[in-house]
């Protein structure tokens, strides 16, 4: 079954590129202070990397539990894209106002919004939250964003952040084989669910909070710059939670169309759409 023969999903599919090779939210902060954000970065103290990266893994290890948990797992439930953006900005707002130790703080609360934000999206979609391969799909959207060589470039985009779901299996896979030889492989993705599920997932939250981590420093950056003014850490949420509800929006369309046309069929389709928008631009 080819997509270009059925009109409505391949226009979701051009939809879903134009978010996923959209400019970085690195590049729309650098545009929000009129200069690049890697000024902004070097001025913050020695010190304050490390104790955000710190804080990112944390905070996401804590918000994809709690931001799928509080929604309810009713697949194809409209988003409440503006809520959550609302949301978001109402913490930034509280966060903002004292400085890095209270911007560490507020971090797990900003962060499980922007998850509940981006797990509201796959459910609209029709994804299932309870289901382990979900959550690890709305972890990969917080890969997305961060710098690259090409910032437009699809392969080292958004594939690129796919990519960390299979990277962290792929670390389990010979303990994963042992233990489909032993009981059988029809057993294996329920352990998977379980015991496995768990070092997968830290594994998974890892990798990705190296990138996301990344992105945060730049936040922090952002909210330095004393142009910006007083409403910078609500500014920036909205910003953020914009960009990872698009993030979202492209990722889980692309995950449901391999689910009728297959991966390697919309791969292909996606890197022509993507080649042909850069293009154009």
């Amino acid at each position: 079954m080819d997509i270009r023969d059925h009109p409505e999903d391949h226009a979701a599919l051009k939809k879903a590129v134009a978010l996923l090779t959209a400019p970085s939210v690195t590049a729309r902060l650098s545009n929000l202070i009129g200069s690049p954000i890697e000024g902004a970065v070097k001025r913050l103290p020695a010190a304050a990397s490390e104790r955000i990266n710190e804080a990112v893994e944390t905070a996401l290890g804590k918000a994809v539990d709690a931001a799928l948990w509080s929604l309810d797992n009713q697949p194809h439930t409209a988003a409440s894209t503006r809520r959550h953006k609302l949301y978001a900005a109402a913490s930034g707002a509280v966060g903002g106002a004292f400085g890095l130790t209270s911007l560490l703080a507020e971090l797990p609360v900003s962060t499980t919004l922007m998850m509940r934000a981006v797990a509201d999206v796959a459910r609209a979609e029709g994804f299932d939250l309870s289901d382990v391969d979900t959550k690890a799909a709305c972890l990969e959207v917080f890969a997305m964003g961060g710098p690259t060589d090409q910032d437009d470039a699809a392969e080292t985009g958004y594939y690129m952040a796919r990519g960390f779901a299979t990277q962290a299996m792929n670390q389990l896979s010979r303990e994963l084989a042992e233990i489909a030889a032993r009981q059988g492989a029809g057993q294996t993705a329920n352990l998977m669910t379980s015991s496995q599920a768990g070092k997968w997932m830290a594994r998974l939250i890892e990798r990705v909070a190296e990138r996301f981590g990344v992105v945060i420093t730049n936040k922090v950056a952002a909210q330095a710059v004393p142009i910006i003014g007083a409403a910078t850490g609500a500014t920036l949420n909205a910003l953020f939670t914009d960009f990872y509800q698009d993030m979202a929006l492209g990722h889980f369309t692309v995950k449901r169309l391999e689910r009728t046309y297959g991966a390697e069929a919309i791969r292909a389709e996606f890197e022509k759409q993507a080649a042909r928008q850069q293009h154009r631009g």
